[in-house]
């Protein structure tokens, strides 16, 4: 069985609540993320920020270097183990219309599994199954 630990990214990019959502937007875009988690004491997740997050922002006009991640942030995410299979990970994500989701172990992030990563991981799959034409 495939697990969550087999698949998620395990740089995780953080940033403190106290952070614009500016700073969390440049962080985003310099790795090529859509989802930053929120952590406080250097590990506790509090929050996430996504993509859907800084676009409420900006259409309620917030100040990037002004409003802090705090007012912006999805508090208390939903947070899955390592040890997860990744089709439990999907109908997660899928139920609740999660495009991000953190892998966490003893209350600190490990890792972020995504919909990008499940859909290659489908697809590879589907690959594997079908074989080589012939």
């Amino acid at each position: 069985m495939d697990t969550v630990a087999d698949l998620m990214v395990k740089d995780v990019l953080t940033v403190d609540p106290s952070d614009s959502i500016g700073e969390a937007a440049e962080k985003m875009n310099a790795a090529n993320v859509g989802a930053v988690v929120v952590v406080e004491d250097f590990a506790r997740i509090v929050g996430i920020v996504t993509e859907r997050d800084l676009m409420r922002a900006v259409a309620a006009r917030a100040r990037a270097a002004e409003a802090r991640v705090r007012q912006w942030m999805t508090p208390d995410p939903v947070t899955i183990d390592p040890g997860v299979s990744i089709d439990e990970a999907a109908n997660i994500m899928f139920e609740n219309n999660f495009r991000h989701l953190p892998v966490v172990k003893d209350g600190r992030p490990l890792g972020m599994i995504s919909l990008r990563l499940l859909s290659r991981w489908a697809f590879d799959r589907s690959k594997e199954s079908v074989g080589p034409p012939g």
